[in-house]
């Protein structure tokens, strides 16, 4: 029977230590077949209307698509969201559906959970300051993640453009316990952060890798196409780079230009979670050194993510 998962639901289940061990868990096993596609329609101005598809297969045990419509009007001309998702998942072994998610839930909880599986290996376990640049309706949950895997951390500081948008989400974090304050200097903080997460749509640099201190890890949300970049060439000069998947060095702008012109090469690009999840014993790092997690997405990652949310309503049903 094809259930519908509902945001609520999703954010209800997918609590952050099980979902952030699922994941390490799947990327333990082989990589599923990933494909894309999109379809655009064009718009007298601006960018155009968009549905994007991708589906993924681990044969024989996971089976699903992930849907997104983004009609940039949408907001001007009907006061509605400019994207929606929906995730579905299949049966492997009838391909008969089996749960349609929310997809935007679906989305946080999953982008969260990536960076926070990067910086469980490469942040070091001591980090006590965690800098958020960026203040949009993904940062509470990094920040969330962030804290299930370095629970030392004892200060969050939040940056945005609209000095506004961190007042508000700092305030909002300290109504749950969290010792957020609004930053208004994002190159005074940055030195004084272990962890620094990006999760915006700049498309020049914001972190300076002249800045980082020594043993600072960097995790990138943002860049997520080929004109948007949160960090400079010199962060990457300076990191030990990992990406959650090797697809990004193609599709994201803190990639592409530095590749073409030989700031870092591929080789600079030391593994994915694949590669993490999987070494024995897991990759080691000297006290200075600075690291970096590119979070790209990948079909592979809501995979894994709605094959455990189905997993955690089968529990329910049968200890009810």
């Amino acid at each position: 029977m094809m259930r519908f998962v509902d945001a609520q639901t999703v954010h209800r289940l997918l609590d952050w230590p099980g979902l952030i061990e699922a994941l390490r868990f799947s990327h333990r096993g082989p990589m599923p077949e990933t494909a894309r596609a999109v379809l655009e329609e064009p718009r007298p101005s601006g960018l155009p209307n968009m549905l994007l598809a991708l589906p993924t297969w681990q044969h024989g045990e996971a089976l699903g698509v992930k849907l997104v419509a983004s009609f940039p009007g949408n907001v001007a001309a009907f006061n509605v969201p400019t994207v929606d998702a929906l995730y579905i998942l299949f049966s492997p072994q009838t391909g008969k559906p089996q749960l349609v998610i929310d997809g935007e839930a679906l989305i946080f909880r999953k982008t969260a959970a990536d960076s926070a599986l990067g910086a469980s290996f490469l942040a070091r376990k001591e980090s006590a300051r965690l800098l958020m640049v960026g203040a949009g309706a993904l940062a509470p949950y990094v920040v969330e993640a962030m804290l299930t895997v370095r629970p030392g951390i004892r200060e969050v500081r939040i940056w945005n453009r609209t000095a506004e948008r961190a007042a508000t989400l700092a305030t909002s974090l300290r109504q749950q316990g969290i010792p957020a304050v609004a930053a208004s200097d994002l190159d005074r903080e940055v030195p004084e952060a272990d962890i620094i997460v990006g999760a915006t749509m700049a498309t020049s640099p914001l972190v300076k890798g002249a800045l980082l201190k020594p043993g600072a890890h960097v995790n990138l949300i943002g860049s997520f196409t080929p004109d948007m970049r949160e960090a400079d060439d010199h962060v990457l000069r300076r990191a030990r780079i990992y990406v959650d998947d090797f697809g990004c060095l193609e599709r994201s702008g803190e990639f592409i230009a530095p590749l073409r012109d030989g700031v870092i090469t591929g080789d600079d690009v030391h593994g994915n979670l694949f590669d993490l999840c999987q070494a024995e014993p897991p990759p080691a790092f000297a006290p200075d050194d600075i690291t970096l997690f590119k979070n790209g997405g990948a079909g592979q990652l809501d995979l894994f993510v709605a094959r455990h949310l189905y997993q955690r309503l089968e529990e329910l049903e049968h200890a009810a």
